[in-house]
């Protein structure tokens, strides 16, 4: 009977909703690091500007390692459930 029992708890423990809004940080960071490089005339294109390495590169990065970052905190057995085995 106590294996049908619903718990009234959060699904995660708050260690897994630390890491998630960690993850969810970086992954705003490199969405941010990914915005700009416009120009005010649209004859002008900043070639230097718009394929540097930070948006090329580094940006990307950071959104791929954020959504990691996500999958590990959602992956990331508590500690309670293996408690009570």
């Amino acid at each position: 009977m106590k294996a049908n029992e619903n718990k009234n708890g959060f699904l995660f423990e708050a260690v897994n909703y630390k890491i998630l809004l960690i993850g969810l940080a970086v992954i705003a960071l490199g969405f941010i690091l990914m915005s700009g490089g416009g120009s005010e005339d649209p004859n002008v294109f900043k070639e230097a500007e718009l394929f540097s390495f930070r948006r090329i590169r580094l940006a990307p990065t950071m959104v791929l390692i954020g959504f990691g970052i996500t999958i590990y905190s959602i992956f990331k057995n508590p500690k309670s459930v293996n408690s009570e085995k």
